[in-house]
Protein backbone atom coordinates (compact mmCIF):
# COMPACT_ATOMS: atom_id res chain seq x y z
CA UNK A 1 0.00 0.00 0.00
CA UNK A 2 2.85 2.56 0.56
CA UNK A 3 4.72 1.64 -2.39
CA UNK A 4 0.87 2.72 -4.51
CA UNK A 5 0.89 5.29 -2.44
CA UNK A 6 4.63 6.71 -3.34
CA UNK A 7 4.23 6.25 -6.80
CA UNK A 8 1.18 7.82 -7.04
CA UNK A 9 2.26 10.93 -5.53
CA UNK A 10 5.30 11.03 -7.83
CA UNK A 11 3.42 10.27 -10.92
CA UNK A 12 1.44 13.23 -10.45
CA UNK A 13 3.05 16.93 -12.02
CA UNK A 14 2.00 20.30 -12.27
CA UNK A 15 0.50 20.38 -15.78
CA UNK A 16 -1.47 24.54 -15.01
CA UNK A 17 0.55 25.85 -17.71
CA UNK A 18 -0.82 23.28 -20.50
CA UNK A 19 -4.10 23.69 -19.27
CA UNK A 20 -4.23 27.35 -20.14
CA UNK A 21 -2.70 26.95 -23.42
CA UNK A 22 -5.60 25.12 -24.28
CA UNK A 23 -8.06 28.31 -24.67
CA UNK A 24 -5.17 29.63 -26.36
CA UNK A 25 -4.65 27.17 -29.40
CA UNK A 26 -8.63 27.09 -29.83
CA UNK A 27 -8.78 31.08 -30.26
CA UNK A 28 -5.21 30.98 -33.05
CA UNK A 29 -6.34 30.15 -36.56
CA UNK A 30 -5.70 26.74 -38.11
CA UNK A 31 -3.54 28.02 -40.81
CA UNK A 32 -2.45 31.92 -42.28
CA UNK A 33 -1.88 32.35 -45.87
CA UNK A 34 -0.54 34.73 -47.98
CA UNK A 35 -1.22 36.54 -51.21
CA UNK A 36 -4.82 34.80 -51.87
CA UNK A 37 -6.38 34.72 -55.07
CA UNK A 38 -9.86 32.80 -54.76
CA UNK A 39 -12.04 31.98 -57.39
CA UNK A 40 -15.75 31.08 -57.65
CA UNK A 41 -17.56 29.69 -60.08
CA UNK A 42 -20.89 28.68 -61.15
CA UNK A 43 -21.43 25.57 -63.78
CA UNK A 44 -18.16 26.69 -65.00
CA UNK A 45 -18.40 30.08 -65.42
CA UNK A 46 -16.08 32.59 -62.95
CA UNK A 47 -18.65 34.71 -60.82
CA UNK A 48 -16.48 36.42 -58.44
CA UNK A 49 -12.48 36.63 -57.87
CA UNK A 50 -10.99 37.60 -54.37
CA UNK A 51 -7.84 38.81 -53.66
CA UNK A 52 -5.94 39.79 -49.95
CA UNK A 53 -2.65 40.19 -49.19
CA UNK A 54 -3.34 38.05 -46.23
CA UNK A 55 -5.81 35.54 -44.79
CA UNK A 56 -6.46 33.80 -41.49
CA UNK A 57 -8.42 30.35 -41.07
CA UNK A 58 -10.57 29.71 -38.47
CA UNK A 59 -12.24 26.67 -39.74
CA UNK A 60 -11.19 24.65 -36.27
CA UNK A 61 -14.04 26.80 -34.52
CA UNK A 62 -18.01 26.00 -34.28
CA UNK A 63 -19.06 28.96 -36.57
CA UNK A 64 -16.16 29.12 -39.31
CA UNK A 65 -14.88 31.79 -40.95
CA UNK A 66 -11.67 33.43 -42.50
CA UNK A 67 -10.40 36.63 -41.89
CA UNK A 68 -8.85 39.42 -44.04
CA UNK A 69 -6.93 41.47 -41.99
CA UNK A 70 -5.14 43.55 -44.40
CA UNK A 71 -7.99 44.08 -46.80
CA UNK A 72 -10.01 42.46 -49.87
CA UNK A 73 -10.10 43.00 -53.07
CA UNK A 74 -13.66 41.65 -54.73
CA UNK A 75 -14.23 41.18 -58.34
CA UNK A 76 -18.04 40.25 -59.26
CA UNK A 77 -18.74 39.21 -62.47
CA UNK A 78 -22.45 39.83 -63.96
CA UNK A 79 -24.60 37.90 -66.35
CA UNK A 80 -22.78 39.40 -69.05
CA UNK A 81 -18.99 39.07 -68.14
CA UNK A 82 -19.17 43.00 -67.12
CA UNK A 83 -17.06 43.02 -63.64
CA UNK A 84 -17.25 45.10 -60.96
CA UNK A 85 -14.91 45.69 -57.46
CA UNK A 86 -15.22 45.81 -53.83
CA UNK A 87 -12.49 47.24 -51.90
CA UNK A 88 -12.46 47.03 -47.56
CA UNK A 89 -9.55 47.67 -45.44
CA UNK A 90 -10.69 44.61 -43.48
CA UNK A 91 -12.94 41.46 -44.06
CA UNK A 92 -14.47 38.56 -42.33
CA UNK A 93 -16.20 35.33 -45.05
CA UNK A 94 -18.50 33.19 -43.05
CA UNK A 95 -18.31 29.66 -44.46
CA UNK A 96 -21.36 28.54 -42.96
CA UNK A 97 -23.52 31.90 -44.14
CA UNK A 98 -21.86 32.53 -47.20
CA UNK A 99 -21.42 36.35 -46.02
CA UNK A 100 -18.60 38.55 -47.05
CA UNK A 101 -18.43 40.99 -43.78
CA UNK A 102 -16.34 44.00 -45.18
CA UNK A 103 -15.36 46.87 -43.35
CA UNK A 104 -13.61 50.20 -43.22
CA UNK A 105 -13.46 52.49 -46.28
CA UNK A 106 -15.59 50.41 -48.60
CA UNK A 107 -15.65 51.16 -52.11
CA UNK A 108 -17.65 49.84 -54.72
CA UNK A 109 -16.79 50.62 -58.54
CA UNK A 110 -19.66 49.22 -60.66
CA UNK A 111 -18.69 48.53 -64.62
CA UNK A 112 -20.67 51.42 -65.08
CA UNK A 113 -18.07 53.87 -63.92
CA UNK A 114 -20.16 54.48 -60.57
CA UNK A 115 -18.50 54.39 -56.79
CA UNK A 116 -20.56 54.09 -53.97
CA UNK A 117 -18.45 54.32 -50.69
CA UNK A 118 -19.78 53.40 -47.61
CA UNK A 119 -17.59 52.34 -44.00
CA UNK A 120 -19.30 48.68 -43.71
CA UNK A 121 -21.14 46.77 -46.36
CA UNK A 122 -21.78 42.82 -47.06
CA UNK A 123 -21.90 40.72 -49.50
CA UNK A 124 -23.95 37.29 -49.90
CA UNK A 125 -22.65 35.06 -52.30
CA UNK A 126 -25.11 32.59 -52.30
CA UNK A 127 -28.11 35.22 -53.19
CA UNK A 128 -25.40 37.47 -54.94
CA UNK A 129 -26.14 40.39 -52.97
CA UNK A 130 -24.94 43.30 -52.02
CA UNK A 131 -26.02 45.49 -49.25
CA UNK A 132 -25.37 47.39 -46.49
CA UNK A 133 -27.31 49.62 -43.68
CA UNK A 134 -24.79 52.40 -43.09
CA UNK A 135 -24.21 55.77 -44.82
CA UNK A 136 -23.60 55.76 -48.26
CA UNK A 137 -22.21 57.87 -50.92
CA UNK A 138 -23.16 57.42 -54.75
CA UNK A 139 -20.78 59.27 -57.15
CA UNK A 140 -21.44 58.44 -60.78
CA UNK A 141 -21.28 61.27 -63.88
CA UNK A 142 -25.56 61.70 -63.69
CA UNK A 143 -25.37 61.65 -59.85
CA UNK A 144 -24.00 62.58 -56.38
CA UNK A 145 -26.59 60.90 -54.43
CA UNK A 146 -25.83 60.42 -50.14
CA UNK A 147 -27.91 58.54 -48.28
CA UNK A 148 -28.21 55.65 -45.50
CA UNK A 149 -29.13 51.96 -46.71
CA UNK A 150 -28.07 50.36 -49.93
CA UNK A 151 -29.39 47.40 -51.92
CA UNK A 152 -28.15 45.77 -55.17
CA UNK A 153 -27.88 42.20 -57.01
CA UNK A 154 -24.45 41.21 -58.63
CA UNK A 155 -25.51 43.35 -62.05
CA UNK A 156 -26.14 46.35 -60.07
CA UNK A 157 -28.60 47.54 -62.63
CA UNK A 158 -31.70 47.69 -60.01
CA UNK A 159 -29.56 49.11 -56.87
CA UNK A 160 -31.54 51.30 -54.27
CA UNK A 161 -30.18 53.79 -51.93
CA UNK A 162 -32.78 54.57 -48.86
CA UNK A 163 -33.06 57.89 -47.34
CA UNK A 164 -31.62 59.66 -50.29
CA UNK A 165 -30.13 63.09 -50.38
CA UNK A 166 -27.87 65.23 -52.69
CA UNK A 167 -28.05 66.21 -56.49
CA UNK A 168 -30.14 63.56 -58.26
CA UNK A 169 -30.68 63.52 -61.81
CA UNK A 170 -34.13 61.93 -62.85
CA UNK A 171 -35.04 60.95 -66.65
CA UNK A 172 -38.29 60.81 -67.62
Amino acid sequence: MTALVVIVLFSCKDNFSEVQQIGVLQNAPIGEADTINLKYTDSAKLTANLLSPKMMDYSNRPFSFSEFPEGIELIIYDKNNNKSTIFADYAIAYNETDLIDLQGNVLLATHKGDSLFAPQMYYDQKNEWVFTNQEVKLRSTANNIDGRGFDSDRDFKGFEILEMAGDIQIDN
